[in-house]
């Protein structure tokens, strides 16, 4: 399989601490966790950013912060602020798009990611491809991968 950069959001990382009584909620927490597995492999790149940090930071629950945020040893980058990064959330939010969303897809894109995993339905319905980057959900991202393994 080849390498990817991938970008998950703060979403995708809390998947597991939803509400698993939902099948779409256990599935997408079944290849979330299967996306984890392949990163540790090394058969992904994970990437980080500061506005992961941020939301992070803001996680009522210590046991899920500490979960989410030992990830980041994992990410090959990790992206601070920019005046590009914020340029670009702006013109996301003129398509309607929220602040942090805005810019966990201008950070992705700064970072060359090709994927931007995400759970948030109304994100992936809005931009589906925002220039490089392929926004879907993380089951959806596996049929990708499944797919490549065929070739």
């Amino acid at each position: 399989m080849e390498k990817m950069l991938i970008y998950l959001d703060n979403c995708s990382f809390n998947r597991p601490f939803d509400d698993q009584s939902q099948i779409r909620i256990r599935i997408e927490t079944e290849a979330k966790i299967h996306i984890q597995e392949q990163i540790i492999k090394g058969n992904l790149t994970l990437t980080w950013s500061y506005i992961l940090d941020y939301e992070n930071s803001a996680n009522p629950f210590p046991e899920r912060k500490d979960a989410i945020g030992n990830w980041k040893k994992h990410a090959v980058s990790d992206i601070d602020a920019s005046e590009e990064i914020i340029k670009r959330a702006e013109k996301l939010k003129k398509k309607g798009i929220k602040s942090k969303d805005a810019l966990h897809i201008s950070c992705a894109i700064k970072l060359n990611c090709k994927y931007f995993i995400t759970t948030d339905r109304g994100l992936i319905k809005k931009l589906g491809k925002f220039e490089q980057l392929y926004v879907l959900n993380p089951v959806d991202f596996i049929n990708i991968i499944e797919e490549k393994k065929k070739c």
